[in-house]
């Protein structure tokens, strides 16, 4: 497995990290024993946030006296100085540390910067010189916010959706992290579970040597198969090219990434999935999206009401409402079996 350094931060790890969020849906003990299997099998980078409920303190309990050995990186969704604080201090005492390696405010809506008249950035470069964080970084969903971010100079590190089904101008802002030695943490490396070769998506990262993916792990199997890769890293190979090539062309134009921030609804349709649904008969077994449950959660989708409030806040604009509609349509056809799926 590849190292990487992670821009101009000096971190350096296998380009193979572990995403954290997930593990807030598991039993603490077996997040802990997952977190530090992680680690014996070669990962040192580990992402969580302040959103994630419990994943913050289960990487603390797992990391315990190993604080010199790994890479933790947190967020904050704060929007005023006196909540950056408190967000800060939480993190730091969930994660039994005294510093964060890297502090990124978590799906900003803007690049903040000195003078901006939030206090935000100026909240941390005060943390970074009280020896609290080590390094300043931010995530988003908008394109126009991340090239603000890695343009401006002021932040070390981006997360950013990355996979191999992104667009040219997101293969651009990695092309400008590298010029501007921006560390390019890329999320979403198996886009919100449409992507199910990972061995297709790790080939992908690979070709990108400024890239950290960071993959979401709850399981022991999902684990053992990234960490797989470290002794037998997957590269491109004509093979695997040509699967990424019938992919994108399968999934191209308008589709749901499955990331969430429509939620939620006021009238309590489960967007994320519910908005993506025929691509996830057609990508995995049908059986577990036809169940009763689903059933009912497809119908709620015909209490829309058109408020387009989930237009306004999804990051890819996409005409949800639509999407919805489309799936909902489709959805029926499958159930009268007039569209076969796997």
């Amino acid at each position: 497995m590849r190292q990487l350094t992670l821009g101009k931060t000096g971190i350096v790890t296998p380009k193979n990290a572990f995403g954290a969020l997930p593990i807030q849906r598991v039993l603490k003990e077996d997040a802990v024993r997952i977190l530090r299997k992680a680690y014996e099998g070669g990962m040192t980078y580990f992402d969580t946030a302040r959103a994630y409920s419990d994943s913050e303190e289960k990487l603390g309990e797992a990391f315990r006296g190993m604080r010199d050995r790994i890479f933790i990186a947190t967020k904050t969704h704060a929007k005023t100085p006196e909540a950056f604080r408190e967000d800060l201090k939480t993190s730091l005492e969930k994660l039994k540390t005294d510093y964060i390696d890297v502090y990124q405010f978590h799906m900003a809506e803007q690049a903040y910067r000195p003078g901006d008249g939030t206090g935000m950035y100026e909240c941390m470069l005060k943390a970074k010189e009280e020896g609290m964080i080590r390094h300043i970084g931010i995530t988003a969903h908008k394109i126009q916010v991340a090239v603000d971010a890695v343009s401006s100079g002021l932040y070390e590190t981006l997360q950013f959706p990355f996979s191999y089904l992104s667009s040219q101008k997101e293969i651009e802002l990695v092309q400008l992290a590298k010029e501007k030695e921006v560390g390019y943490i890329a999320m979403k490396g198996l886009a919100g579970g449409l992507i199910t070769r990972s061995d297709a998506a790790m080939a992908f990262m690979q070709e990108y040597d400024n890239v950290l993916p960071i993959w979401g792990i709850q399981r022991d199997t999902e684990l053992d198969e990234w960490l797989s890769y470290m002794d037998r890293t997957p590269v491109m190979t004509e093979d695997i090219a040509e699967f990424i090539r019938k992919e994108k062309e399968e999934l191209s134009g308008d589709f749901c990434r499955g990331c969430g921030y429509c939620m939620p609804c006021p009238m309590g349709i489960e967007i994320s999935n519910c908005a993506r649904m025929s691509l996830m008969l057609r990508r995995a077994p049908s059986a577990s999206w036809l169940t009763k449950e689903w059933q009912e959660k497809m119908e709620q989708i015909r209490t829309c009401i058109n408020c387009r409030a989930c237009v306004k806040k999804c990051p890819y604009e996409l005409s949800t409402p639509e999407l919805l509609k489309k799936n909902y349509e489709d959805y029926q056809k499958v159930l009268k079996g007039e569209i076969s799926v796997q």
